[in-house]
């Protein structure tokens, strides 16, 4: 794989500073002026390596990319060495530590969530049968405003609704209802609410659509009046995931 090389610019100021302070140091020897102490070279050193560290840090780079050399820095995360360079082990952006005169690669990744078994997930349910329901799935537990990229159309078996048996699954879930399921099977996204917090979060009366208010572990229309219950969540209508 062929490797980019970045931050060019900064090693060469690199080398073209180490150049300017050998051809200084040959003219103030010819002129017999005195060569620099020890502690002036040091601030010139400390100097040197600092100005490298801010142009250095914040770089994007991607895997294989040049980093520095092994000189200068020490391979820090997410970053290998080979041949005397140090080069990122993954996309992301340079990270320059000059205390320590490390260098890292601070990952950053645009590649779209992945729902997993045991992830909770919140969807509306689109449809109801005899012995499922089909949830469309709207989003994920610390997945904020960013699709998912298997979230594909899930069900609800009626032995993974509730602990207890259910007789009758439109006692249970209501269409448009809003759910708090996990993940149990991403093969064929099958959900499962039978723990106490998950379950429906937000109800639509099955008459007129509109909200169901929680009254006495029952639920009431805001509009129609009309009961109804519910698989609940222990968080229902509270908006907590």
């Amino acid at each position: 794989m062929k490797k980019r090389t970045v931050l060019r610019k900064a090693h060469g100021n690199s080398e073209s500073n180490a150049t300017n302070v050998h051809n200084r140091d040959a003219s103030n020897e010819g002129n017999g002026n005195d060569v620099p102490d020890e502690n002036s070279g040091h601030v010139s050193e400390q100097s040197s390596s600092s100005n490298v560290a801010s142009e250095r840090s914040g770089a994007f780079v991607i895997p294989g990319d040049f980093i520095g050399t092994t000189e200068e820095f020490r391979a820090g995360e997410s970053t290998y060495e080979t041949m005397g360079g140090i080069y990122a082990a993954t996309t992301g952006t340079t990270r320059v530590d000059p205390a320590h005169r490390s260098v890292s690669v601070f990952p950053r990744t645009d590649v779209p969530p992945f729902l997993k078994q045991g992830d909770i997930i919140v969807g509306q349910v689109t449809g109801l049968r005899e012995s499922l329901a089909m949830v469309a799935i709207a989003g994920a537990k610390g997945v904020a405003d960013r699709e998912i990229s298997n979230a594909a159309p899930a069900v609800v078996h009626v032995s993974n609704i509730k602990k207890a048996y259910v007789k009758d699954i439109t006692n249970e879930f209501g269409l448009f209802d809003i759910i708090k399921a996990k993940v149990i099977d991403t093969k064929n996204m099958r959900l499962d609410t039978s723990e106490s917090d998950m379950g429906v979060m937000k109800a639509f009366c099955s008459s007129c659509r509109a909200p169901m208010k929680l009254e006495d572990s029952k639920l009431k229309c805001s509009e129609c009046g009309k009961i109804e219950t519910r698989k609940l969540a222990s968080t229902y209508g509270t908006g907590i995931i």
